[in-house]
């Protein structure tokens, strides 16, 4: 039987010239991406067209995603003056806001203070250049004033207790009357304190506006106190009602009448002296007297601060009949004036408040900024210029 002849299977692919092959695939593979794929989009949905980026290799745009109910819309990105862009479209934080600097350890002291005595900033002085003053502190680096509003007997303001008391309302000083105001406001504009310095305290000498009225009405404790040479300081009774009196209502009426004032502050001079005749221990009646004055003082304005800087608490109760650590302050800072006792004086002050010390003594300034234990530290300039102080203080630092 005669063999059939086989008919062939397939396509007859294999009889088909490699390169036939090669030249018939890349002649579709450019059909489809130059124009075979544009003809292929006209019949997709729009809805779920697809952008293919090796199809369009200059276009950088993504994906649109449209979000359903079980999807989260990611948040846009809002441009704000913040954001800038560099030359490699990168985005690139700019911040136009200051960035503060780390504290030194010196703005890391709470109360960076400097006392102005009672006519040092007074004296007539206008509106113009107490701000200006003010201002200059504050470029020094200090963060508080401490400025004499009372001493040797009289105000540095206008007072309704000294007119019905002595017939007269304040020290014998030519002062605009608004200059407390004006120190206080601009102070505080400055992000700085100002405390009210009750300077020599229940203390007068001979040059005091009531020293005669004061030896004629018997106010004075007998003897001289002899404190600090070369001036003798006189006294006054704070047992006699009348005197602890007079001392409770200016306190109050100052509090009332600056209401914005900071603290006040009393020094060594709220204390008696060891020496005076008689030998006679007051220490419990100075403290019954300024824990009612201080009490009073709360009552009439509670935010302020009643601060002391006064001698270690042995000395002051020994020398001075001033047993401090019962007389309730709210603070505390320790004088250190005696250079020769200073070592001892820090051990105190880094138990309490801060330290006081003396522009004569500006070369111990770096061992106490340095010194975390202290708290704070006030400059009092026995040189009588107190603008100049700042300046020291501040090179020194």
């Amino acid at each position: 039987m005669p063999s059939q002849k086989k008919e062939p299977m397939g396509c007859g692919c294999s009889n088909i010239p490699i390169s036939i092959i090669l030249i018939i695939l890349g002649g579709g593979y450019w059909w489809f991406s130059q124009k075979g794929y544009i003809e292929i989009t006209k019949f997709l949905d729009n809805s779920k067209k697809i952008n293919i980026d090796i199809f369009n290799p200059a276009t950088t745009s993504y994906p649109t995603i449209t979000p359903t109910a079980s999807q989260t819309p990611l948040p846009s990105l809002k441009i704000t003056p913040d954001l800038a862009i560099d030359n490699k479209n990168i985005p690139k934080i700019i911040s136009n806001k200051k960035i503060p600097l780390p504290q030194t350890a010196w703005e890391r002291k709470a109360i960076r203070g400097i006392y102005l005595t009672r006519y040092q900033i007074t004296n007539n002085a206008d509106e113009q250049t107490i701000r200006q003053r003010v201002r200059y502190y504050r470029s020094q680096g200090i963060n508080t004033i401490i400025h004499g509003v009372w001493g040797n007997g009289c105000t540095m303001y206008n007072s309704d207790v000294m007119q019905q008391t002595f017939g007269y309302k304040s020290c014998p000083n030519q002062f605009q009357e608004q200059w407390l105001n004006w120190l206080i406001d601009e102070a505080h504009k400055q992000g700085m304190q100002v405390h009210a310095y009750f300077e020599k305290g229940i203390k007068i000498d001979k040059n005091s506006p009531i020293f005669d009225l004061a030896i004629t009405r018997k106010w004075i404790v007998p003897g001289v106190d002899k404190t600090y040479s070369g001036i003798d300081h006189y006294v006054l009774d704070v047992e006699i009602p009348e005197v602890g009196n007079l001392f409770k209502n200016i306190l109050v009426e100052f509090v009332k009448k600056y209401p914005s004032i900071d603290a006040v502050q009393w020094d060594d001079y709220l204390g008696y002296y060891a020496e005076l005749p008689g030998k006679v221990d007051r220490t419990a009646n100075l403290t019954k007297f300024v824990q009612q004055m201080l009490t009073s003082m709360k009552k009439a304005n509670k935010s302020v601060s009643f601060d002391i800087c006064h001698h270690n608490p042995y000395w002051a109760k020994k020398y001075f009949a001033a047993d401090w650590e019962k007389w309730g302050a709210d603070r505390v800072f320790i004088q250190a004036y005696n250079d020769s006792n200073f070592v001892e004086e820090l051990n105190y002050a880094q138990k309490y408040a801060g330290v006081a010390i003396t522009d004569r003594q500006l070369s111990r300034l770096k061992e106490l900024v340095d010194n975390p234990k202290i708290k704070s530290i006030l400059v009092f300039p026995f040189s009588g210029n107190p603008e100049k102080t700042a300046s020291s203080l501040k090179n020194s630092i």
